[in-house]
């Protein structure tokens, strides 16, 4: 019986690994250019402008607060804790030990995510008379009131 437990313990912290394993940690609208970040209003062809400001702000984390770190923590420190104790202390020594889990598996993910930093955010008047707002991690050396090529959604001074 003993080993029946064991082994559907086992089948659940694998069954949680595989589908943290799964989960997609990319962002939406990512872009291969190698210093754009996903941006608004983006297009496939070239577009010309002027910049009419330039905000310099926190990157939004992808990060949720609740992952696969804590989840698997739980279910890993759930199962330690079952092997302590009998009775009614082997169950608070199972609460505890996935509240730990739980605890340590979310600052382990936390620390592994990278800091994401600040990205700068042009407003730029098109030649046509519309408006683009576009995020990237670099200005280009870009100032208010430049005249900019938008490229794919990146700018750059002409």
């Amino acid at each position: 019986m003993k080993t029946l437990n064991n082994l559907t313990a086992l089948a659940a912290v694998a069954g949680t690994l595989l589908l943290g394993a799964c989960a997609n940690t990319t962002p939406l609208n990512n872009t291969s250019a190698g210093n754009a970040y996903p941006q608004q209003n983006t297009s496939s062809y070239t577009q010309y402008g002027v910049v009419q400001s330039i905000a310099l702000v926190p990157q939004n984390s992808s990060g949720t607060p609740i992952g696969a770190g804590a989840i698997a923590g739980a279910v890993v420190g759930g199962i330690l804790g079952n092997q302590v104790g009998g009775g009614s202390g082997k169950t608070a020594a199972t609460v505890l030990g996935a509240a730990g889990g739980a605890y340590a598996g979310h600052e382990l993910e936390k620390r592994n995510q990278t800091q994401q930093g600040n990205v700068y955010q042009l407003s730029v008047r098109l030649n046509n008379g519309s408006y683009q707002t576009l995020t990237q991690t670099t200005n280009n050396d870009i100032r208010v009131g430049d005249s900019v090529r938008i490229d794919n959604g990146v700018a750059q001074r002409y």
